[in-house]
């Protein structure tokens, strides 16, 4: 039986967070989804599934239809799901019973490493460890503000140099602090081990490196690609652990394909 059940778009470099964690911690996870043009025809609930067309029109009175989304489709959101999940956002994770509601990458994966079963500490060693990390994480929220802005745009060919230039100066800002943090030969970015720091850079950069995909739209304006290779020379410290942390089997089993597919973009 799953500890905890996530319903998300697929694929998401912030759920990787969640599921990179469960592998070290040894928490049996549910993950429930689609891609995002799909998820408009899902049921969001607990029991998330893909809705019939027909037991869409069967339902519409006893379900909540949410704001537009996901190019246009309106989401079909149940009572019980808004009230575990407020803010009717995925990813959404939920308890084994469905009664309790977890929002936020972060907030998911610090709930995988308190339910840890191998003694990793990931969420660290003692107050002041766990505390550091939430630093990072923090700060990662600041940076993915900006980076899911200049996603989206991208996403709907509707990016503009302003968009562009704000999501250059959060990623050199975020970038600049994990190089810091890992002067001048520190291993990782709280302490001597592996923990959601590390995780959670790992899955902020490489849903940002998305942008490598979607040159045409930046050359349409004419600029390339923030995170394209030759611009992170600035931060061989951040790249390099960055670099080690796809290697780790924990990380890979998310992150090979898509990562593949990057270099492949690169490459084109």
């Amino acid at each position: 039986m799953s500890e905890l059940r996530i319903f998300s778009y697929l694929p998401n470099p912030r759920l990787w967070k969640a599921t990179i964690a469960a592998r070290l911690c040894g928490v049996a996870l549910e993950v429930r989804g689609a891609a995002p043009d799909a998820l408009r025809d899902w049921l969001w609930d607990f029991d998330a599934r893909p809705l019939p067309a027909g037991e869409q029109a069967a339902q519409s009175a006893a379900l909540r239809l949410g704001r537009v989304g996901f190019r246009g489709g309106r989401l079909y959101k149940t009572d019980a799901f808004l009230a575990a999940q407020p803010f009717g956002t995925v990813p959404a994770a939920f308890s084994p019973d469905g009664g309790t509601g977890i929002f936020e990458s972060n907030s998911i994966m610090r709930a995988v490493a308190r339910l840890d079963r191998s003694g990793s500490a990931l969420y660290g060693r003692d107050a002041y460890e766990a505390s550091r990390i939430d630093s990072f994480l923090d700060v990662s929220l600041v940076f993915a503000r900006d980076a899911q802005h200049y996603l989206l745009a991208l996403r709907e060919a509707a990016v503009t140099r302003d968009l562009h230039a704000r999501a250059a100066e959060a990623f050199a800002t975020y970038l600049g602090g994990i190089e810091q943090a890992l002067r001048p030969h520190r291993e990782f970015l709280v302490g001597a081990a592996l923990s959601l720091a590390d995780i959670c850079f790992f899955a902020e950069y490489s849903l940002f490196s998305n942008e490598r995909l979607q040159r045409a739209a930046l050359a349409a304006i004419g600029l390339q690609p923030i995170s394209r290779p030759e611009q992170t020379q600035e931060f061989p410290l951040a790249m390099n652990h960055y670099s080690k942390l796809s290697r780790h089997p924990a990380f890979a089993a998310d992150a090979a394909a898509y990562l593949d597919k990057l270099v492949a973009g690169d490459r084109a």
